[in-house]
């Protein structure tokens, strides 16, 4: 068990700093072949900091493991809003843009809203057996085609930019290389010991999938945030959220259902509602205090209710 741990540990380092040298690689390759820095940042840093999540799903759907695929999605999305945004929101209060409160909040809601549908067939359309489908993956899929027209859309519209740390050529390339191969071999070692600690511990995989990968998949955009709080970037803190979370079901949930179908367990549409509800809570705080901005107290609330989740989880086992 001590080994799995640590190997456990060590697959989750492994994954971070591939994601950190994709974003720098890949983000440095873009700025120097002329593309808009607004869409350098919607669109390589957030799937950077969704990386990790997507290893992790391509390795659980080859492995057979749904309940860590939907679990990592599901566990992210709850672990991205209660727990960083919670802690970005008591270093700094977070004032949050209009068009994302009306357009990305929302599409962040209808994201996890449509997972509960998916998953519950039983529920909506009286079969006997719940599954996210590869029809239900090709769905998420398009969604994901929608917001990705939507990110152009504002890419073209909008005159903001952010300063890119741009390297040469071969650099760039090479951090690039390295960091798919760390996210290769990060996923592998998580999801392999993940499932080993999880029958050796006596563990559900669903647990392990929501608590621990969840929580270490979720480390760039902790990373990502609180260093963006700090330094008063507060589009970025919220956008990297946001869009992370809206990235994690229409394109690594699509994608991995689309090579596997994903069996969903009555517990999944337990936590796909409190994935639900914080959504809607992020929305419903846009409005409460101090209009569009995250307060300190609305942070310390969202991080307790991340705990009093953890603790409802370690309990269910």
């Amino acid at each position: 068990m001590y080994l799995a741990i640590f190997l456990l540990i060590i697959g989750l380092v492994v994954l971070i700093l591939g994601a950190e040298a994709l974003v720098r690689g890949s983000a440095s390759l873009a700025s120097k072949m002329g593309i808009s820095p607004l869409v350098i940042g919607l669109t390589v840093v957030a799937f950077g900091t969704s990386a990790p999540e997507l290893i992790v799903n391509m390795f659980s759907a080859l492995k057979g493991s749904a309940d860590i695929a939907i679990g990592n999605v599901i566990g992210s999305n709850i672990a991205n809003i209660l727990l960083i945004l919670g802690i970005s929101a008591i270093i700094v209060p977070l004032t949050v843009k209009g068009s994302t409160v009306w357009k990305e909040i929302p599409f962040a809601l209808l994201a996890v809203i449509m997972v509960f549908i998916m998953g519950n067939d039983a529920i909506f359309d009286g079969a006997s057996f719940n599954a996210i489908t590869r029809t239900d993956g090709l769905s998420l899929i398009s969604f994901f085609a929608i917001f990705m027209i939507y990110i152009f859309g504002i890419a073209k519209t909008s005159g903001e930019s952010e300063k890119i740390k741009t390297y040469s050529y071969p650099i760039s390339i090479t951090f690039t290389f390295i960091g798919l191969v760390l996210l290769f071999v990060g996923g592998k070692v998580l999801v392999d010991n993940a499932v080993i600690l999880a029958k050796l511990a006596g563990m559900s995989e669903a647990l392990i999938g929501l608590t621990i990968v969840a929580v270490g998949t979720s480390l760039p955009e902790l990373a990502t945030c609180v260093v963006a709080a700090l330094r008063g970037h507060n589009d970025i803190a919220i956008g990297n959220v946001v869009g992370s979370n809206i990235f994690n079901v229409f394109w690594v949930l699509g994608l991995t259902a689309t090579m596997l179908q994903l069996p969903f367990n009555p517990d999944a549409s337990l936590d796909v509602l409190v994935a639900v509800i914080a959504a809607f809570l992020l929305f419903m705080a846009m409005f409460t205090g101090k209009k569009h901005r995250i307060d300190r107290w609305q942070g310390v609330l969202f991080v307790i209710m991340y705990m009093v989740y953890i603790a409802y989880l370690l309990k269910r086992g």
